[in-house]
């Protein structure tokens, strides 16, 4: 992330996921700094590099949306991310990862994003990416200014107060083995980074993320959620893998805030000799410690 006047775990828990948009342009100035961002992305952490362009919303995408279904709730955006790359390794983990970055950044720019799932490559979304024969749009971004900002807090307040009703740490976060829970008193400088992994957005709210900590690394696992891809809405909107996009959010919002506090590392695909409780449980990646 670039330099911010506003620390980025006050960023990560302001977003949320707005569906009701002022009918109102995003100001140029606004458009520029997104797009010089988007821009500057590096490739994400497993090497993969995707496309993203921002577009003016029309009634045309609106529709689009409706007829996908569960999205005709987004109401006014006035723009939309788009990105799209071709299938290959962990190429979903990598747009998750960097999508969430641009997002971030928007919310830093005090504009609203909504989360959008699912393969568009037929839609008007991918005619206005000129998608190539090998490339996939596995998800794309509604954004545009809030419609009621006062609403909009009270809600992050409400977010705030529910926060129980996301998975408890001892359900996502474990000490050298899954067997062993870790304790949020026992994560050291960790424990912001780790919260802000808690906090993240996924889909469907599954929170598919589990993370070990190890000597000099913290692995991350995705744990898929029973028969999800296979539910009627998947099924209908025929998804993308959208839990391996919620894993590359996660590690976003973990290396993010680990290097903003000063904590060094990197992230490599090494599966430690770990016992996985069960077979819906599936390695990722490790964030190895950097000392210094």
């Amino acid at each position: 992330m670039p330099n911010l006047s506003r620390p980025i775990v006050e960023i990560i828990p302001q977003r949320f996921s707005c569906r009701v948009y002022l009918d109102t342009p995003i100001e140029d100035g606004t458009r520029q700094q997104l797009m010089n961002f988007m821009e500057a992305l590096p490739p994400g952490p497993f090497g993969a590099t995707p496309r993203f362009k921002l577009v003016t919303a029309t009634g045309q995408d609106h529709h689009a949306l409706r007829g996908l279904g569960t999205y005709g709730f987004i109401r006014g955006a006035s723009a939309f991310i788009l990105g799209a790359l071709p299938p290959a390794g962990k190429w979903l983990e990598d747009y998750g990862y960097l999508l969430e970055k641009i997002i971030l950044y928007s919310t830093f720019l005090e504009l609203g994003t909504c989360w959008l799932g699912g393969t568009f490559t037929q839609s008007s979304f991918a005619r206005k990416m000129t998608l190539d024969s090998d490339e996939i749009m596995p998800a794309v971004v509604a954004m545009g200014y809030i419609d009621n900002p006062e609403k909009a807090r009270a809600s992050l307040v409400r977010k705030f107060a529910n926060a129980q009703h996301r998975l408890p740490w001892e359900k996502l976060f474990f000490a050298g083995s899954f067997s062993a829970p870790l304790p949020c008193g026992e994560a050291g400088r960790y424990t912001l980074p780790l919260e802000m992994v808690r906090i993240g957005p996924s889909a469907s709210n599954k929170q598919p993320w589990r993370v070990v900590r190890d000597a000099n690394a913290w692995h991350f696992y995705l744990h898929r959620t029973p028969g999800y891809r296979r539910g009627f809405f998947q099924v209908l909107l025929d998804l993308v893998d959208l839990q391996r996009i919620d894993l590359g959010i996660a590690m976003c919002h973990f290396e993010s805030s680990a290097r903003e506090a000063g904590l060094q590392g990197e992230w490599v695909v090494d599966e430690p000799p770990i016992v996985k409780p069960d077979g819906l449980t599936e390695y990722s990646a490790s964030w190895v410690i950097h000392e210094t």
